[in-house]
């Protein structure tokens, strides 16, 4: 017995009713919910489908579908983290290599001419910089949804949290040189910081250039009806 393309819309209504809106959960969700609910079919064939779903869920626990959520969440993230750390490291291989030295030596030379000032520019310069191109990437995501009728938690994984702990960082750093660091920079000094600032530099370029292309590129290979505006 198969459920009909009315209770595969049930099963879609009854994961948002419990809290889960991205469409790619919805839809792994479903998918198991739909495959057990035809077992249990098997097993009970005089089962309606409203207890049988029942059934189904309940073998989810207490926490319902969260747990499963979660999971697939901290999946997706140690996924895209180690997409960016294999995209970090390539700064640091030929021909990349150059522009990272090149970073490095502007910052290096800066710091050693014009110290503490540099320093907070830069930082203040790069958090800008990222936050727009956040803000513009965000605007994106947000048009496509209202277009589709869709979320996808891939999209919230790459488009919102990976730059996220770029700005933490880089508003902590601001802060441990607004208090620490001293005015005139030392050959030790400038070099420590100006491994900081490329480091930063790399990391906001892959988290608001690299990975938003890899996750676009993802998602509308596994997922053909994810379309971008």
């Amino acid at each position: 017995m198969k459920l009909t393309p009315e209770q595969i819309q049930q099963l879609y209504k009854f994961t948002r009713q419990h809290y889960v809106e991205h469409y790619d959960m919805q839809t792994e969700l479903v998918d198991h919910l739909a495959n057990d609910i035809e077992q249990i079919w098997q097993e009970k064939p005089n089962l309606s489908f409203e207890d049988a779903k029942k059934r189904s869920f309940k073998k989810f626990g207490v926490f319902g579908f969260m747990d499963v959520y979660g999971a697939r969440q901290g999946e997706l993230q140690k996924k895209y983290m180690k997409i960016l750390w294999q995209h970090a490291k390539a700064w640091f291989r030929l021909p990349k290599i150059i522009a990272t030295i090149a970073f490095f030596y502007f910052f290096y030379t800066g710091l050693i001419e014009y110290g503490d000032s540099f320093a907070l520019s830069i930082i203040g310069v790069v958090i800008v910089f990222g936050l727009v191109k956040h803000i513009l990437l965000l605007r994106k995501v947000k048009k496509r949804q209202k277009l589709s009728g869709k979320k996808w938690l891939l999209e919230d994984i790459i488009f919102k949290g990976l730059f996220l702990g770029g700005g933490m960082i880089g508003i902590n750093l601001f802060n441990i040189i607004n208090i620490s660091s001293p005015e005139v920079y030392n050959i030790f000094w400038a070099i420590f910081y100006a491994a900081i600032f490329t480091i930063m530099v790399v990391y906001v370029y892959i988290s608001v250039e690299v990975l938003p292309k890899k996750a676009e590129e993802l998602l509308i290979e596994n997922y053909p009806e994810y379309k971008l505006v």
